[in-house]
């Protein structure tokens, strides 16, 4: 009797054991399925998180792919030395003599592309010029404002403030733009070769000072019959000699 009650005894604990390890598994199974499930949308997470910092790097590189606005002005596969200054950075040398050759080391800016003479591409390059300041170039070198507002004919010569650009391809010192005090030159389109015919053949009637738009002194030989002659061969003179010129003060062609 002893002996049956030890074995259900041992029956019982075994029983129990089992259970507890069967609970175990369970409980183990069942939390690392929470696991899993827990860590799926931290991994959706990161994924998002990867993305967005492999994305930023694309458009920050879209940014810099821009094409400055300088490149417009530069010639594409052209010979580097023949690029306008916009293009190019030179180390420009202030110390070089004035009035002599020099010789720049110049690179091309980012976009622009050039040739040498054996049309080979290339970054680096040399340019010659004459040493001076862009003002002091000469007045075939760049270009100025016109002014209509000062008259031509006069005496002493009238000056106007002028702004002037230095020519593409011209390669000077200091600023490629800057205002000079320049004589009126401008023209309205009065013909001196036609000034002077009328003033011959038609003086007498005013012809030649109505086409120079000058009225007054147009209508004073008209009623007067070219002051009886006289007016008309003075005329003749001042028109021949360039001294009367046309009313709003320009220059003959």
């Amino acid at each position: 009797m002893a002996a049956l009650a030890a074995l259900r005894a041992l029956r019982r604990l075994c029983g129990v054991a089992l259970f507890l390890s069967q609970l175990y598994v369970l409980s183990g199974r069942a939390g690392s399925l929470m696991t899993t499930k827990h860590s799926q949308p931290q991994s959706t997470f990161a994924k998002s998180l990867t993305s967005t910092s492999t994305n930023t790097p694309y458009f920050k590189a879209a940014e810099s792919t821009e094409i400055p606005s300088y490149v417009t002005k530069c010639p594409s596969n052209g010979l580097c030395s023949r690029l306008p200054p916009d293009c190019m950075t030179c180390n420009t040398n202030y110390s070089c003599i004035y009035g002599k050759p020099a010789t720049f080391d110049c690179k091309v800016k980012p976009h622009v592309h050039c040739v040498d003479e054996n049309n080979h591409e290339q970054e680096n390059f040399t340019i010659n010029m004459t040493c001076q300041f862009c003002w002091q170039l000469a007045t075939t070198d760049y270009v100025c404002t016109n002014s209509t507002n000062c008259m031509t004919v006069s005496c002493p010569r009238q000056r106007y403030n002028a702004t002037c650009t230095v020519r593409d391809h011209i390669h000077c010192l200091g600023n490629r733009v800057f205002p000079k005090m320049l004589y009126c030159n401008w023209t309205g389109g009065y013909k001196w070769s036609t000034a002077l015919a009328l003033s011959i053949t038609l003086g007498g009637f005013g012809a030649d000072r109505f086409y120079l738009g000058q009225w007054r002194e147009g209508l004073g030989k008209l009623f007067s019959f070219g002051g009886l002659g006289i007016w008309t061969l003075i005329d003749v003179l001042l028109i021949g000699v360039g001294y009367v010129g046309p009313a709003d003060g320009s220059l003959y062609i």
